[in-house]
């Protein structure tokens, strides 16, 4: 059986809110994971369907929630080429820095700071990913910007696609590039700038 409401608070850092029933009653607790259409964000005085279930502590929560406006969506798989798309990016990218580590153009320790960021990454996605499920506190989207954007974005790749976190939100999706692109055009800047000093040190020995 089906229950029609109107979400009357919603919480977008962590992903939860609360449906007030139709014809009065007590709010319902509902969770982001719970819509059956992951592309679009709920907003309070949407009107919702939902299905009445209780969790495994007994209290009341909304589960396959609809909006009233679309029909019921079903929530988008990601393929087999996306997955493996984003994952050959991060390990490419590994590679590539590997090889600029062994030819001397990168050193040791930036590389050691690029797997440790990015596998500190990868175990915080998974760890925001288990309090969604649990409904407990979750990790602030600027925390796991931040960690990709100091080298560990190869991790965030990896997680988004492995564990099917983080995926769906246009929004994190847009920011995380952003910071793929920063941290790439650092390292970028920063290869030039001892390619140049080579160049100069050669010119000065002639």
């Amino acid at each position: 059986m089906r229950y029609k409401g109107e979400i009357t608070h919603w919480i977008e850092e962590q992903g939860f809110g609360f449906i007030t029933p139709v014809g009065g009653g007590d709010n319902v607790f509902f969770h982001v994971t719970s819509l059956t259409n992951l592309h679009r964000r709920p907003i309070e005085n949407d009107i919702v369907t939902y299905q009445h279930n209780i969790d495994n502590k007994g209290r009341a929560q909304a589960g396959k929630i609809a909006f009233a406006d679309e029909r019921m969506a079903i929530p988008a798989i990601p393929t087999p080429k996306s997955n493996n798309m984003s994952i050959l990016l991060a390990a490419v990218f590994l590679i590539f820095i590997t090889g600029l580590t062994l030819l001397g153009k990168l050193t040791f320790i930036a590389l050691g700071g690029y797997y440790i960021a990015s596998i500190v990454t990868f175990i915080t996605y998974a760890v925001d990913k288990s309090a969604a499920k649990n409904n407990q506190w979750r990790i602030p989207e600027s925390t796991l910007h931040l960690f990709a954007l100091i080298g560990g974005w190869p991790g965030a790749l990896i997680a988004q696609r492995l564990l099917h976190h983080k995926s769906k939100k246009p929004s994190f999706k847009f920011m995380l590039w952003i910071t793929i692109t920063v941290n790439c055009s650092a390292l970028l800047l920063t290869l030039n700038a001892e390619t140049l000093q080579s160049i100069l040190a050669s010119t000065r020995q002639m």
